[in-house]
């Protein structure tokens, strides 16, 4: 039996042709790329605005193996159809319906494809509802094994109504996870910060993406107090330093 790389590697041909798909009409400018970790494990974090493109770009710009953490409905084909016409509706109203149905001969290649394969390459479900135990509990052992894992904060889509549209505020998760490596393990997980503009863009419009990565971040570089005081730090710190990112993509 194949484990989860094996199973990526021997994919990647069609999930390659399936993110250029994604991505059509798309121009990809990458700063800071040489920031990437390439070996070891590493948590990358960022805003997540565009949706699938945003995991598009990230098979296309990380140079090894990447894990993600993702919603539990794209895991089955009727609730990630549900997902596309929901997010063709929301970006262009009414003609979004008319994209999805001449799009449906494609679609459902697409969907099909993922649906029946991304178990297979080591994806970690999530439901964005309810409890996260079971995930995180996934996301210890990945790290442990020395693998990346994607932890994108936000829904996927501008929150016109937070007070920071394009950076969500981010979850503890990911610091709570690293600092109990850190003091109960000693391993010294470094955390990618990552930042997309563009991304938000629909589907097949013509536009330019933006990434912007940054440093790695620790959080043996935040311990001061007790748990709860070091956790808020570091992810204050990460949510910070990508939205600095984010903003650097703006005045370019």
């Amino acid at each position: 039996m194949l484990n989860f790389e094996e199973e990526l590697k021997k994919l990647m041909p069609v999930v390659s042709r399936l993110c250029n798909f994604a991505l059509l009409g798309k121009n990809i400018v990458v700063k800071g790329k040489e920031n990437f970790v390439k070996a070891g494990p590493n948590i990358i974090v960022g805003n997540h605005i565009g949706s699938f493109k945003d995991i598009a770009i990230l098979f296309k710009i990380v140079p090894r193996p990447i894990f993600f953490i993702a919603n539990n409905m794209i895991f089955s084909k009727e609730e990630f159809n549900f997902l596309i016409r929901k997010h063709l509706k929301r970006h262009l109203k009414e003609f979004g319906l008319l994209v999805d149905l001449a799009l449906n001969p494609i679609k459902s290649v697409f969907v099909n494809f993922i649906s029946n394969n991304i178990g297979k390459v080591g994806t970690i479900p999530v439901d964005i509802y309810k409890g996260r135990k079971v995930a995180q509990e996934k996301f210890h052992e990945y790290l442990k094994r020395g693998r990346a894992i994607i932890a994108l904060q936000g829904r996927g889509r501008v929150m016109k109504k937070d007070p920071h549209p394009y950076v969500s505020s981010f979850k503890r998760g990911q610091s709570i996870i690293v600092y109990k490596m850190y003091e109960n393990e000693g391993i010294s997980v470094p955390v990618t910060p990552i930042a997309f503009f563009g991304t938000q863009i629909p589907f097949m419009i013509p536009a330019t993406i933006r990434i912007n990565v940054g440093s790695p971040m620790y959080i043996a570089d935040y311990m001061t107090g007790g748990f709860e005081e070091t956790i808020e730090r570091f992810r204050n710190a990460l949510e910070e330093k990508v939205k600095s990112l984010f903003l650097e993509l703006l005045k370019r």
